[in-house]
């Protein structure tokens, strides 16, 4: 079931349109998938926004102006996975956006910190010839947030049972305000060698013996026992790295959660969502909803491109 409600949106902000199930512009219609129950909500779309560049003229000065050639290329849809996952769990998403006629790159998040991370999916994002729209799954939204104003093409952020961290916050501090969160206790240290002159890093995966409940609930067992011996661990100093020029202060945003998240906690997911102005659609489902209701999923996405291209 998927219910759209709309967030408050502080400080004077544009209203956003519904756009949910039509890309009319683009030619193409979404179509909810009836197995899955999934209803056609009302979600609130963006307007499009152009960022500014700056221009040397032949006297040496320098103006204010668009940047036409980003524009003029079609949009992208850039997903950007969490951590104890890897990027072919948006395989049941990416399907649907590209019949929607939008360009899809779903890039290996490296999980090595936020720092680190959010440069490289900025990077990626970067070398994109056109606007681009970021989607990030758990980790991954903390990622899109510090990535998403280091890349003058990026439009829009959708976070999809994420983190949406605000200034000078760190994930430790936010997975320790949840109430309704399983994961800390399940969590399980490996290492990793580093340069010869330091210690062995730490990196934490989801005790296999637990992933099926925390992460993946309402999968397959089959299904869950897989990713749960394929998950990629995140290095501990994600934990602790305070996020930097929070992005969806300044870009369009919409958020997707889940009731029955026991990795972020629900609590906390529609309290990040609510404090970022996000159009926000709730999805019964698990942390794992990009798997497990692939189709409601990508009507948010593609009411987001419909929104910002």
């Amino acid at each position: 079931m998927t219910r759209t409600v709309s967030a408050a949106i502080p400080d004077g902000r544009l209203s956003r349109r519904s756009a949910v199930g039509r890309l009319a512009g683009a030619g193409a219609a979404v179509v909810a998938a009836a197995g899955l129950g999934i209803s056609q909500g009302t979600a609130q779309g963006a307007p499009s926004r152009v960022r500014p560049s700056i221009i040397t003229t032949q006297e040496g000065n320098t103006m204010t102006g668009a940047t036409p050639a980003a524009d003029a290329a079609p949009l992208t849809v850039v997903l950007v996975h969490g951590a104890f996952a890897d990027a072919s769990n948006w395989a049941g998403v990416i399907p649907t956006v590209q019949a929607a006629g939008v360009d899809v790159l779903a890039p290996a998040n490296p999980l090595r910190g936020i720092t680190h991370d959010a440069a490289y999916i900025a990077s990626v994002a970067s070398q994109i010839p056109g606007p681009v729209l970021l989607v990030g799954h758990s980790y991954g939204g903390a990622v899109i947030t510090n990535a998403g104003n280091r890349a003058d093409n990026v439009r829009g952020l959708v976070y999809v049972a994420a983190f949406i961290p605000d200034e000078g916050e760190t994930l430790q501090g936010l997975a320790e305000q949840a109430t309704d969160s399983k994961v800390f206790p399940a969590l399980r240290p490996t290492h990793y060698p580093t340069d010869p002159a330091s210690a062995p890093g730490n990196e934490y995966i989801i005790d296999p013996a637990s992933f099926h409940e925390v992460f993946c609930a309402d999968l397959p067992a089959e299904q869950a026992a897989i990713l749960a011996v394929s998950q990629r661990p995140l290095a501990e100093v994600s934990f602790g790295e305070m996020t930097q020029n929070p992005a969806w202060k300044t870009l369009p945003s919409w958020a997707i959660i889940t009731p029955s998240d026991f990795v972020i906690g629900s609590a906390g997911e529609r309290d990040m969502a609510e404090r970022a102005g996000a159009a926000i659609t709730e999805v019964e489902g698990s942390h794992a909803i990009m798997i497990s209701q692939p189709q409601a999923i990508a009507d948010v996405i593609l009411t987001a491109v419909a929104a910002v291209a």
